[in-house]
């Protein structure tokens, strides 16, 4: 390999790791202060690096959140591509709730509760959560109906079932210190097995749809 594509190749990776490094730091910075009372000259000094450095890589706080919400996305994906190779759907879908749910630190939990917050007050950082959040439907819906163990399951009614609770996991993980992790997949599991099965609980509208 020619020198300077090598060098080329060498600064390219240098500076992905280096990103990486400020992601890890804004990470910290913002499960310990939170956001908004995190500054850029607290993050620099987290990544240990000169401020003007540190803004050659982020230009801002949001760039920072979009550069954390694409790298969880990019992750997500990843294990899932993982385990659909290594084994069925069926493994694959368990093994995403547990692995990327079930072994949710209580520091990731707080750290996507600060960007679903900031979501709320920043368009960029809700079209790309959005984007993420559709991709994960898009997912299991289509999981769900390759899985179905009988006609009546419904993946779209079955998926708006399980995503609060799956966002509730979250949510507890963060703010609950014994939240027992492991008993919330259990009953995430359990529900989508009934969903599976075509036995999810009907709201009184569609048993009145049935009745008609």
């Amino acid at each position: 390999m020619a020198a300077p594509v090598a060098t080329f190749i060498d600064a390219r990776g240098s500076q992905a790791a280096r990103r990486e490094q400020i992601l890890d730091a804004a990470c910290a910075c913002f499960v310990r202060n939170g956001f908004h009372r995190t500054t850029m000259q607290d993050l620099a000094r987290e990544a240990g690096m000169t401020a003007g450095n540190f803004y050659h890589y982020f230009r801002s706080k949001e760039a920072l959140v979009l550069g954390l919400v694409q790298r969880e996305r990019e992750g997500g994906a990843l294990l899932v591509t993982q385990l659909q190779r290594e084994g069925d759907r069926r493994s694959a879908l368990f093994g995403v709730l547990g692995q990327y749910f079930g072994a949710l630190t209580r520091e990731a939990a707080v750290l996507r509760l600060e960007i679903w917050s900031e979501g709320t007050r920043n368009a960029a950082i809700a079209a790309l959560t959005a984007e993420t959040e559709a991709e994960a439907r898009a997912w299991f819906e289509e999981t769900f109906a390759a899985l179905a163990t009988a006609p009546d399951c419904d993946p779209p009614a079955l998926y708006a079932l399980v995503a609060p609770q799956l966002k509730g996991l979250v949510l507890s993980r963060a703010i609950l210190p014994d939240f027992d992790t492991g008993a919330a997949i259990a009953q995430i599991q359990a529900l989508i097995e009934a969903g599976l099965a075509g036995r999810l609980p009907r709201t009184p509208d569609a048993a009145q749809e049935l009745q008609r």
